[in-house]
């Protein structure tokens, strides 16, 4: 028997939980699904009880691990990130085996030496992004390889965003997915990139104003930032030659001019308690961000202030999240980020007839036989409704197919790993495709 324990079971657990109970009779699991709430889980689990079971966890109370980790063969984390070198510290010291979607961190790269003499794996960066990006990329650079191609440029965008029927009136076209908090302070790190050979930077306060325009047909247009440092990933992909390299966020256009009028009137910040009450209204928390006052309205204010149209879409865009009302902030002494992250919960909440959509495209550029190509490879994935969303998918069911080649001894790595070796990424793109349709479509053609 292998048992595994999950540690987290929010929204982005729901299918690899569904995939771990699939497999767990086949395979002789037992799994223990420890979370703060475990009680949403008795509808899932009630007709699993021979294998599964679900355990009242606290992140909080960390000594739970010392007794959680040992009694389990693998873990797997879908904690917040920053739970993770927690984890992982009790895996090393337990001899347990480790599984997440989320970055290798600073904390967790400093405990290679001490999972290798531990014989451990701990298996990273394994769900959406990162993850599926890793090895779908990792498969399209080793093809253009064989060709005799060399690479010489390797653009990557990943979007969790709506489905077109589920755009409806929010004209953000944006709901959550997944844990609001990121989405608040994405970006908050210079973003690092190549291009010709040139390395570019771009501070946290230009980020959202620097977009690039990419068209998917039969799903429209979307507009890309860049995401993070993205010349982390010339080592690990093989390409440390290459001229140019970005990895990217998508959104729909409008979404990231609004989103940096949030970022220049200082509402993204997370830094400073305003020492705010809970009765403060959000049209005074807005005019506490600017010049004294004058006779025009508040949204006219805004508009000047951010040298924008009055009428233009970013400011429609900043009117539909409420920000000009007498709505209360109902949070005292709170950070920006924190207030701007409880308003938008509310305002981009998933419907329960709601569909997601996942959509990640790679593109790139090589010379064949003195020729300069392309191939552009990408993936859309919708959503089944607010529960199995296409976030949840294509975050889970990498990391349950990871699990389970660890539970057949079919992964052999130890110390940190990421899936860019092909014996992990070969089968577990061939079991999505195969089992659930989350497949890329592969296109190349002559740029001369």
């Amino acid at each position: 028997m292998t048992r595994i324990l999950l540690l987290g079971a929010g929204r982005s657990a729901s299918s690899l939980i569904q995939y771990l109970l699939r497999y767990a009779p086949l395979e002789n699991w037992q799994v223990s699904i420890a979370d703060v709430n475990p009680a949403h889980l008795d509808p899932v689990l009630a007709t699993h009880s021979a294998y599964a079971q679900a355990i009242s966890f606290d992140v909080a109370e960390v000594e739970q691990l010392d007794v959680l980790v040992p009694a389990a063969d693998i873990v797997i984390s879908m904690l917040p990130a920053l739970f993770h070198p927690l984890v992982a510290q009790a895996c090393v010291r337990y001899g347990r085996h480790l599984v997440t979607a989320s970055y290798v961190s600073p904390e967790i790269r400093m405990m290679e030496e001490d999972a290798q003499a531990a014989g451990v794996a701990l298996v990273m960066e394994c769900g959406l992004d990162p993850g599926l990006d890793h090895m779908s990329a990792m498969r399209a650079l080793t093809e253009i390889r064989e060709q005799g191609g060399e690479l010489t440029s390797f653009k990557s965008y990943c979007g969790g965003l709506m489905a077109p029927d589920s755009e409806g009136a929010n004209p953000w076209k944006y709901k959550f997915t997944w844990n609001p908090r990121n989405v608040v302070l994405a970006g908050q790190s210079t973003a690092k990139y190549l291009e010709n050979g040139h390395p570019r930077f771009i501070p946290y306060q230009q980020l959202f104003a620097r977009t690039e325009m990419l068209t998917l047909p039969g799903y429209g247009d979307f507009e890309g930032y860049a995401n993070r440092d993205s010349l982390s990933y010339r080592q690990p992909y093989g390409l440390d030659n290459i001229p140019t390299i970005l990895r990217g966020t998508l959104r729909r256009p409008g979404y990231c001019a609004a989103w940096h009028a949030l970022v220049r009137l200082g509402l993204t910040d997370d830094t400073v308690h305003l020492g705010n009450s809970a009765a403060m209204t959000w049209q005074e928390l807005i005019e506490a961000y600017l010049p004294a006052a004058t006779s025009n309205s508040l949204p006219e204010r805004v508009a000047a202030y951010l040298n924008l149209p009055p009428q233009g879409e970013e400011m429609t865009l900043l009117t539909w999240l409420g920000l000009f009302t007498d709505r209360t902030l109902d949070l005292p002494d709170a950070t920006p980020a924190q207030l701007l992250e409880r308003l938008l919960t509310e305002k981009w909440q998933l419907a329960a007839g709601d569909h997601d959509m996942i959509v990640m495209q790679h593109l790139f550029d090589f010379t064949l036989h003195g020729r300069q190509h392309r191939r552009t490879s990408s993936l859309v994935v919708l959503g089944d409704d607010a529960t199995h969303t296409a976030m949840a998918k294509t975050v889970g069911l990498p990391v349950g197919m990871v699990v389970r080649r660890l539970a057949k001894g079919l992964l052999h790595q130890r110390g940190i790993v990421i899936p860019t070796h092909p014996d992990i990424y070969e089968p577990i793109l061939d079991e999505l495709a195969a089992d659930y349709n989350i497949r890329f479509e592969e296109h190349e053609y002559a740029l001369n």
